[in-house]
């Protein structure tokens, strides 16, 4: 009996299992997606992951997910069950499959589908053609097409997102296009005029063509045929020209970017007066000039969006006007930067004061004279960005607020006239801070604590200021997101506290302050330190072997300070380096043999202690930029392989030991711009091959070593502005970073020991060989130095003429050619060296008449020529006219008589000298018999007439 009830309750247990199988089966076959829509979503799920990808993996699956309308990136119809929409966006291209040409068919079991977002996977095309009847909207962004798609089946399509493609203007045709709404081709291959097709199609009302390459301000005309237009964009182009007027034609316009083009002239007030549903208007980073009238603007009610930011110094904006109008509009971001900001006032626009939903306020860099404004802080609760950098204002910096302001993100107002301390309560205003920015400004006292209670401070610049004190843990502690602390050119003081948790530091720079002592091991706890700057400092000791535990570095800067001892081997880990300064320390010996850093480009160990050979390991730098070796111990020859370093723009070796002559194998450095080889013991001849040398202007690209510019993405939350296509209002640039951030190099020229760096650099160059031992002539090929700046041959041994070719050095500003040896005259074409500031020859044995005083030879005084006993002209005291002949007309009597009586005393005079001469001559012979005998047999022996 048990048996039985056992096996039947098995059944029972089976059956219902049995039966629960077919309810749910039932119900995910009656209410799930449709079998055949399952099958293709998985075939299509095959064909995006080949060939080995791993993507939606929770496509299929247990019975459990059978329904696919609950799979991710799928929507499906509430009522049908069928799929409407697909978002597929950038799956691809997460995996990194490579390029995908699409088969069309994979679609086709989608009757139903109204949406389709393929954004970035590397889509090259696609095979046959996309037959989706109810499709609306597609967006195939961010691939590789070179063609569109052919639409020809896809009656309902009204949305096209073609842009960050490769498409050119031969590829927009085709009837097909004529339905569309919305056509975005932001960032392709367009060229020239704007696509003729672009104009036909009526029925658009968002267009954005921004971010190709058109240029044709005519085309740019034709499209105010498009008269139902919403959204246009055209920025990021290179269209010039003054703005055409028939924009005034497009009354239900919304949304204006004419951003990043080459648009000349004035901005009408006339434009706008027509567009009453304007919402947004950006004219940034264009060339306009002459006046506009903000105050035009006004009776824009539905205004929330105006840029006008970029290099605008030929623009003059007038906000105020007498008739105290208020605008009707609440703007919510405002950009208005580097412009003429009402002129002679150049207060900060006053309706900014009725404005209480701002997001964005941006007015850097207009000349703004007063106080610094929070009173926008306290109007608008919900500001996110404030950046007022780059004006003349002043006071201290007071928040009269009652509430933090949660949603401040971004902070600046850097290189204004600010004074006093900052708010030590700035910490919980300002909480939720990612970028404070108050550098260059005239604040001063301690370092406010509560900054360590911006938990999410990513970027912190206080640099150029009068702050002193020590740095608090609590900074060092409590920023835990911190990657780029900039104190530069301060006066604090202590050390770099070790219980420093800055986990997340890319970027360090502590230069030109007081701090002393070891360098602090709290920088261990920063192991993604990218750029190091310690430098102008008193730190001391040796330079520490743990540098070498951070494999990111690129730059490090420990200049001027008190170090000593060896360069460690922990430099040689840096794989990444390519700046490394340690110059004016008491760094000795030489640099280690495993220093082998392919990516190093700026090489500073000059005012320290090195000693013995140039190194060879330098050899092994190929990317090297910039060698600086001067004013150390080095001794020796320079080597044969310094010619193989073909990178190389700048060699200063001024003030070591080195001897020998100088090689030939510098004229293998097809790309230096600067040489300073003075003060050392070179001997011989200059090569006459330096000539193949470019000496021209340094390459801007590897200049700047250790600027910093952000680009945030402000994301912000409290304000959307909702458009079809791609404008943006959420980024925000920040420019930071130290005030030497740019790469500085030390060359004598002009009489002056200069620092020459960022853009001064780049249009330097010279050649000193001055106060060695050089001998021979001046090679005539160094004339064809055409692009040099400046020459230093002073302080040698040099002989012969100056070259007649000199006259050819078109660009010299410079030439030093004194205490040398000299010969013949200057040559007079020398005249046509236009920019020759600084001339110099004195101390040579020159001679002739000087160089016609004209043009810059008029700006030169005699000390550029003292020492030339020889020379003559102005500005020398020395007339080059010939002497005086005698004249013509007999002198006077008394004059013939002075002359006769001088020539009668000379005649008496000379005689009775030769008389008694020879008189004591035959005394001596007559008394000595030894020297009368000798005299006698010699001239028997060689007067052969007196043998007879």
């Amino acid at each position: 009996m048990g048996a039985v009830t056992s096996g039947l309750y098995n059944a029972i247990i089976l059956y219902a299992s049995f039966l629960w199988l077919l309810l749910v089966v039932g119900y995910y076959g009656c209410l799930g997606c449709l079998e055949d829509e399952r099958v293709g979503l998985l075939n299509l799920k095959a064909s995006i992951n080949h060939p080995n990808g791993t993507a939606l993996s929770s496509w299929g699956g247990d019975i459990i997910v059978a329904d696919c309308c609950r799979w991710e990136y799928v929507t499906c119809d509430n009522k049908t069950n069928r799929v409407i929409q697909l978002d597929l966006s950038f799956i691809r291209f997460n995996g990194g499959l490579g390029e995908w040409y699409m088969n069309a068919s994979l679609l086709l079991p989608f009757h139903q589908l109204q949406i389709l977002d393929l954004r970035g996977n590397e889509l090259t095309g696609f095979q046959g053609l996309l037959r989706l009847k109810k499709l609306r909207v597609l967006n195939v962004e961010v691939n590789d097409l070179t063609t569109i798609p052919v639409l020809s089946a896809l009656p309902s399509l009204k949305v096209l997102y073609l842009g960050g493609n490769r498409i050119n203007s031969s590829q927009l045709r085709g009837r097909y296009l004529s339905k569309l709404e919305v056509l975005d081709l932001d960032g392709n291959d367009l060229m020239g005029s704007v696509p003729p097709i672009i104009v036909t199609l009526n029925r658009l009302k968002s267009l954005s063509l921004g971010s190709n390459n058109l240029n044709d301000s005519l085309s740019i005309q034709g499209l105010c045929k498009l008269s139902d237009l919403e959204e246009l964009d055209i920025s990021g182009n290179r269209i010039d020209g003054n703005l055409p007027p028939c924009f005034n034609n497009f009354t239900s316009l919304r949304t204006l970017d004419l951003s990043w083009n080459n648009f000349k002239g004035t901005i009408p007030s006339s434009l706008f007066s027509s567009l009453k549903l304007l919402q947004y208007i950006s004219l940034s980073h264009n060339s306009f000039e002459g006046s506009f009238d903000f105050t035009s603007l006004f009776n824009l009610s539905k205004l929330e969006v105006f840029e006008l930011g970029g290099d605008n110094k030929n623009l003059k904006v007038e906000t105020e006007n007498s008739t105290s109008q208020l605008p009707l509009f609440q703007l919510r971001v405002f950009r208005l930067s580097e412009c003429v900001l009402n002129g002679e006032s150049r207060v900060i626009p006053s309706f900014l004061s009725n404005q209480y939903e701002l997001r964005v306020v941006d007015l850097r860099n207009n000349g703004i004279i007063g106080d610094i404004p929070t009173w926008l802080l306290v109007n608008n609760s919900k500001l996110e960005s404030f950046s007022l950098s780059g004006n003349q204002l002043r006071g201290p910096l007071a928040f009269e607020l009652k509430a933090k302001r949660a949603y401040m993100k971004y902070f600046d107002i850097s290189s204004n006239l600010v004074q006093g301390e900052i708010p030590p309560d700035i910490g919980s205003i300002l909480p939720n801070l990612e970028a404070l920015n108050m550098s260059r400004n005239a604040l001063h006292g301690n370092f406010p604590t509560s900054i360590g209670d911006m938990k999410i401070l990513l970027v912190l610049d206080l640099s150029n200021n009068n702050l002193s004190g020590q740095l608090p843990k609590h900074l060092l502690r409590g920023c835990i997101s911190l990657i780029s602390l900039i104190l530069s050119n301060n006066n604090f003081d202590g050390n770099f506290p070790a219980e420093s948790n800055l986990t997340s530091l890319s970027h360090l720079f502590l230069d030109n302050n007081s701090f002393s002592g070891k360098i602090s091991r709290g920088l261990l706890k920063s192991s993604s330190l990218e750029m190091l700057d310690l430098g102008k400092n008193s730190f001391s000791g040796q330079i520490p072997d743990w540098i070498g535990n951070f494999p990111n570095l690129i730059s490090v800067v420990l200049s001027k300070n008190h170090l000593e001892g060896v360069m460690p081997t922990g430099f040689c880990k840096l794989g990444e380096l390519q700046l490394l300064d340690l110059s004016s320390n008491k760094v000795g010996m030489s640099i280690p043999p495993c220093f082998n850093l392919s990516n190093m480009k700026f090489l500073h160990l000059q005012s320290n202690e090195l000693t013995g050979d140039i190194p060879n390991v330098l050899s092994r730098l190929p990317s090297l930029f910039i060698l600086d070796l001067k004013d150390n111990k080095f001794w020796g020859t320079i080597p044969p392989w310094i010619g193989s370093l073909t990178s190389l723009r700048v060699l200063l070796l001024k003030g070591n030991e080195l001897h020998g002559s100088i090689p030939f194998d510098l004229c293998r450095l097809r790309s230096i711009r600067m040489m300073d080889l003075s003060h050392n013991n070179f001997s011989g001849s200059i090569p006459p091959c330096l000539n193949n040398l470019s000496f021209g202007a340094l390459d801007r690209m590897f200049l700047t070593t250790a600027g910093i510019v952000f680009w945030m993405d402000s994301g912000l939350s409290t304000y959307s502005y909702g458009s079809q296509i791609s404008v943006d209002t959420n980024f925000i640039e920040m420019q930071s970073g130290p005030s030497n951030e740019a790469e500085k190099v030390d060359f004598t020229t002009k009489w002056r020991f200069e620092s020459y760096e960022g853009n001064v650099l780049s249009i330097m160059s010279g050649m000193d060989l001055s106060w060695n031992n050089l001998t021979g002539s001046i090679p005539p090929e160094l004339g064809d130095l055409s692009e040099i700046h400046s020459i230093n041959l002073s302080g040698n041994h040099l002989t012969g003429s100056i070259p007649e070719t000199f006259s050819n050095l078109k660009a010299i500003e410079s030439l030093d050619l004194s205490h040398n040896v000299l010969i013949g005259q200057i040559p007079p074409r020398m005249i046509e060296l236009n920019n020759l500031a600084v001339f110099t020859v004195a101390y040579n044995d020159l001679s002739g008449k000087l160089p016609e005083r004209k043009a810059q030879f008029a700006t030169f005084e005699e000390s550029s020529y003292e020492d030339n006993p020889l020379l003559c002209g102005l500005p020398l005291n020395r007339s080059c006219s010939p002497a005086r002949a005698a004249p013509k007309t007999p002198p006077a009597n008394s004059d013939n008589e002075e002359k006769e009586s001088w020539e009668v005393s000379f005649l008496w005079s000379f005689g009775g000298s030769f008389g008694v001469v020879f008189l004591g001559i035959i005394a001596f012979l007559y008394f000595n018999s030894y020297y009368r005998e000798l005299l006698f047999y010699f001239i028997a022996k060689n007067v052969t007439f007196l043998r007879l």
